[in-house]
């Protein structure tokens, strides 16, 4: 079966939770899915992704084509697939998110609170392995481009395994997606998940 679905005008995490309904209903084996932003171009593809699709993406002016197929093998396996708990983590481990929705710390002082936040995030690094995700919402966003003064910690502990995010629809609110230097972008679906799989969720911001 094939699909092919109209996202353009949605707002995330709308354009995912199309997708995801779709694959859920009809099961297709390839879909072709247009949508209107880089934030929801990213998200879909990389929701198709996670559900077994190889994905290729054609520009058109501000309009994306993406064009998602999928092996017979992987094909009985999707619906197990898009409900699967990740693996429990090692003994003793834990998965802690971080949720980040500002580029300060605390109310205030806005130099001072710029200068908590960069401490925290470099602080980070004392909670180990334990650190699963750290995603950015709002203003925190700017934290993850490049002249961002806590990048070159960002990309370690992503280089360490902690999965780093940035919200897409904030990425594009500030205009700021092609100027993320670590991570990926990601949706309200995708972080409603992550805070139900987490054992702990701090959040700042």
């Amino acid at each position: 079966m094939s699909l092919t679905l109209d996202a353009r005008g949605l707002a995330c995490p709308a354009p995912v939770l199309l997708i995801k309904d779709a694959i859920e209903q009809q099961n297709p084996e390839t879909m072709t899915v247009f949508v209107d932003n880089d934030a929801s171009r990213e998200n879909v593809g990389r929701f198709l992704a996670s559900r077994g699709y190889s994905v290729s993406e054609k520009a058109d002016g501000s309009d994306w084509t993406l064009v998602a197929s999928r092996d017979q093998s992987t094909q009985a396996g999707t619906a197990a697939a898009a409900t699967a708990r990740p693996a429990a983590p090692p003994a003793g481990k834990q998965k802690i998110l971080v949720l980040i929705g500002n580029e300060r710390l605390g109310g205030g002082d806005d130099q001072l609170g710029a200068k908590l936040m960069v401490n925290y995030i470099k602080t980070l690094k004392e909670l180990g392995g334990d650190l699963w995700q750290l995603i950015f919402l709002n203003s925190g966003v700017r934290l993850t481009i490049g002249s961002s003064p806590v990048l070159a910690e960002l990309q370690e502990y992503e280089k360490r395994g902690t999965i780093v995010l940035a919200c897409g629809t904030c990425l594009e609110h500030f205009g700021l997606t092609a100027s993320k230097a670590v991570g990926g972008s990601t949706n309200m679906l995708d972080i409603v998940t992550a805070s139900q799989l987490a054992d702990k969720v701090i959040s700042l911001g």
